[in-house]
């Protein structure tokens, strides 16, 4: 599928990918120059997708939510202190590696090695054209950033050898991709799942 092409019935399809797990997605016109201040808004739920396409939010109507408006974020990133705090959270992936990152986030899983997870090859066709179809909203130039640590300048989220995180969530462990380009910010997080 051709990058930036696709429709939201497409996308609703590809969101299918997280129907059974704790996993928030969201996205946000591109409206700062910092655009952690963009993710901060997005965390707040401030922001609604450019094209009135469908998010998820897990904790929509939650209790939690009721009483802290926030939950289930620490902290939303806004101003130039929490946005240079944020940074030093996350690295940079390059696009050849976001597919397995999506996937694995649809996973569902706490393995390290997701291709031992059981019926890996009976559902890992359709995962990953699931995530192609996210990966297509975003054009090339976009730039991918994710809270998990990895080994290998390209990393295979399916098989890491061993993987950290830096929790941005009141939970112990989560993990999320927050995808940056001249238009649009995206923020897809799993919790609790992994």
């Amino acid at each position: 599928m051709e990058e930036g092409r696709i429709d939201s019935a497409e996308w609703s399809d590809a969101l299918k990918l997280y129907e059974w797990l704790c996993t928030f997605v969201d996205v946000a016109p591109r409206a700062h120059d910092e655009w952690w201040f963009d993710v901060g808004a997005i965390m707040r739920l401030e922001t609604r997708d450019p094209r009135g396409w469908e998010s998820i939010d897990p904790y929509e109507g939650a209790e939690e939510r009721f009483e802290d408006p926030l939950f289930p974020w620490l902290e939303t990133p806004s101003t130039p202190a929490d946005a240079e705090r944020c940074r030093g959270r996350v690295g940079e992936i390059p696009r050849s590696s976001v597919r397995s990152l999506v996937v694995m986030l649809g996973s569902g899983t706490s393995r390290n090695d997701l291709s031992k997870a059981l019926g890996w090859e009976e559902h890992r066709p359709e995962m990953e054209r699931q995530a192609d179809l996210i990966l297509s909203r975003f054009p090339d130039g976009t730039r991918f950033y994710t809270n998990l640590g990895w080994r290998a300048e390209h990393p295979d989220f399916y098989a890491q050898p061993f993987r950290t995180a830096a929790p941005f969530s009141q939970y112990d462990w989560d993990a999320g991709l927050i995808a940056v380009n001249d238009d649009e910010v995206a923020v897809l997080w799993n919790f609790l799942s992994l």
